[in-house]
């Protein structure tokens, strides 16, 4: 569904949500402008919405929308699956993203929904005892473009894209196999499309205060179960255990209470253990990482089967971190995780009392439970 900025701003006022959380105007643009605005960037030069959903790039048959579908922005394993019987040689099924690269078995891709990411390795980095082998292929999930890219600041789930238009050029490169590079006019096009466009009805408000930098509020809950779910999102109280690491007012942060290693408040990276777990059963790898400084010094040793950031910036500090994701929209974007493996908010919420109970925090089923239908408040 596409939404005009005026649109936007027409169901923002529309909610009473013209004002700042203090009381004073929000700057919101005319209808006037905003409508300009719209027209400017949405369909001036090429349509994001065509070259997301059609355009090819003379590649092997895939678009944008072939792995970020219109109803959640991402793909499951129940996606992959209904469109493997429906056509097996649909381009969702291109050979690279098979289990061996060549085409001949789909069973992860099925299984998971997960894609073959080929990732160059840092030059102080060795994999697996060998150095001349200078890239890794990891699995990793789609990211949702539903919702997130409107607010959303750091792009892919390791971060090495600075901008949503490096990240759509990154992803034709990786995906495609284009015969023909996009246009800068196109990048921005894409860019816009998803910036201004992928939204649920019920995010509009949320998209309208993440781009004029008026913070959200959180929801206090109706039910008993949503009560207590807010209070472990209070980010202003140590035992707002969820908050810790989905603080600040897009859920998507570390605040103070953290508890982990020494990241500072505001950090956008994390590990919640799922490397460490691999609940997946993705293949290990040892990855030893040389101090660039001290090259005959004894490497860190990581064992992981994706160790995420430490791949972009060739630190083991990094390792096994990623993306903090928001949790406003969560309930939309089924399966979890970088690297798919949690199914629905139910294994999600099992993932994290395993990782609780090894850091120190007590969950129950009923604190689960609690969680599950406070983030089914957060649209």
């Amino acid at each position: 569904m596409r939404f005009t900025t005026t649109m936007m701003v027409a169901a923002l006022v529309g909610m009473g949500c013209g004002e700042q959380p203090d009381g004073e105007a929000a700057a919101l643009p005319t209808f006037e402008e905003a409508e300009a605005e719209s027209q400017a960037r949405l369909w001036g030069g090429p349509s994001g919405f065509e070259l997301f959903f059609f355009e090819e790039f003379q590649g092997n048959g895939r678009t944008c929308g072939t792995c970020h579908l219109i109803g959640s922005g991402s793909i499951a394993p129940a996606d992959v699956e209904w469109l493997y019987n429906y056509d097996p040689n649909h381009p969702l099924f291109a050979s690279i993203d098979s289990d061996d690269g060549v085409g001949n078995d789909f069973t992860r891709l099925i299984e998971d929904a997960t894609f073959r990411v080929v990732m160059d390795l840092p030059d102080n980095v060795v994999v697996d005892g060998d150095p001349s082998v200078r890239q890794v292929v990891l699995h990793r999930g789609a990211s949702a473009t539903l919702n997130n890219p409107g607010f959303e600041t750091v792009f892919m789930q390791d971060g090495r894209n600075a901008t949503l238009e490096e990240q759509a050029l990154g992803a034709v490169n990786a995906h495609y196999e284009p015969g023909v590079q996009p246009t800068d006019a196109e990048l921005e096009a894409i860019a816009n499309f998803e910036r201004f466009s992928l939204l649920n009805y019920s995010s509009i408000d949320l998209w309208i205060r993440a781009i004029f930098g008026i913070d959200p509020e959180l929801p206090a809950g109706n039910t008993p179960e949503e009560i207590r779910g807010a209070a472990w999102f209070d980010n202003d109280s140590p035992t707002g255990f969820c908050a810790h690491c989905h603080g600040g007012p897009f859920l998507n942060e570390t605040n103070q209470f953290f508890q982990g290693p020494p990241l500072p408040p505001g950090s956008r990276f994390f590990t919640a253990f799922v490397s460490e777990f691999n609940t997946a059963g993705n293949e290990m790898h040892t990855f030893e990482f040389y101090d660039p400084n001290d090259p005959l010094a004894p490497p860190a040793v990581v064992e992981s089967p994706d160790p995420g950031r430490a791949l972009i910036t060739g630190s083991a500090f990094d390792a096994n971190l990623f993306r903090i994701p928001t949790v406003w929209g969560a309930k939309h974007n089924a399966p979890y995780f970088h690297d798919n493996s949690a199914a629905d908010l139910e294994e999600l919420m099992l993932h994290y009392q395993a990782y609780f109970d090894i850091v120190g925090i007590p969950m129950n089923a009923q604190d689960r439970a609690d969680i599950i239908a406070y983030i089914n408040l957060l649209e």
